[in-house]
């Protein structure tokens, strides 16, 4: 399982302060410390609009490759941001994200990813809205994947990200329900196979703070079960490093070890 970080985003005072006053150093930290916390990639977002985008986001991915040689994503609804930042990837970083309607400029956007070798995260959203059912989620991502492999991005380049709402809304339970069949379903079903991602933690929005981080373990192993390949998470939980710790020794990528778990 590929581990993203999510931790460097607009909720992230720290960072966004640093971001904001150009303060490479306390960036640099941030960033050698969830790379020790055990990220392979760590998704970069400066805004939730894009606005600005081309200033900081660039800034930012050259920071990332300067202080630590690890996987970029990048996270901006803003494509001339993402070219830019492009520039300062060591290799070729993930786009999070294209759906049905976003960005505005998504053909352009296809266009960068096919021509860089980058990867591409599809999201299983309309205008805004996350589907419920099964049907639905599958019937967005086999467009957008459609759409891809028109623009010559094969499948090993695409991750398809069913979207999941937290728990304590109305349809939440139908919607982690539907999204870990929309994972099995996508393993099972699609040649040649395509990646599946999630953004865990958005399970847990609007709980207690002291019962997200272990709702968002849970739920990871939830997933892994279905096959999930990639999971946005936070590294700095104990919760979450525990339970990557477990599904890679579980999925034999690691050497178990009694010391390291305890």
């Amino acid at each position: 399982m590929i581990v993203i970080a999510e931790n460097l985003n607009t909720r992230n005072k720290t960072y966004m302060d640093a971001v904001n006053n150009r303060d490479k150093k306390t960036l640099a930290e941030l960033i050698k410390k969830l790379k020790e916390s055990g990220a392979e990639v760590v998704n970069l977002q400066c805004s939730l609009d894009g606005v600005g985008d081309e200033e900081t986001l660039p800034w930012v991915t050259k920071v990332m490759s300067d202080t630590a040689d690890i996987g970029v994503s990048l996270d901006s609804r803003n494509v001339q941001a993402i070219k830019k930042s492009m520039t300062f990837c060591k290799k070729p970083p993930l786009i999070n994200f294209i759906s049905e309607t976003e960005p505005e400029d998504y053909e352009a956007l296809l266009s960068l990813v096919s021509g860089s070798g980058a990867s591409l995260v599809m999201r299983a959203l309309k205008g805004g809205t996350i589907p419920t059912s099964l049907e639905t989620k599958l019937q967005i991502l086999d467009g957008l994947l459609e759409i891809a492999n028109e623009s010559d991005i094969p499948n090993q380049r695409l991750f398809a990200d069913p979207s999941i709402v937290h728990i304590s809304r109305g349809s939440g339970q139908k919607h982690l329900s539907n999204s870990y069949e929309c994972i099995r379903v996508l393993k099972e079903f699609i040649e040649p196979p395509v990646n599946t991602i999630l953004w865990i933690s958005n399970v847990s929005a609007g709980l207690p703070k002291a019962s997200r981080k272990f709702l968002e373990a849970t739920l990871l192993v939830y997933m892994a079960g279905a096959g999930l390949d990639a999971a946005v998470v936070d590294v700095l939980d104990k919760n979450i490093r525990k339970a990557i710790y477990l599904i890679k020794s579980f999925r034999d990528e690691i050497v178990f070890s009694k010391a390291d778990i305890t």
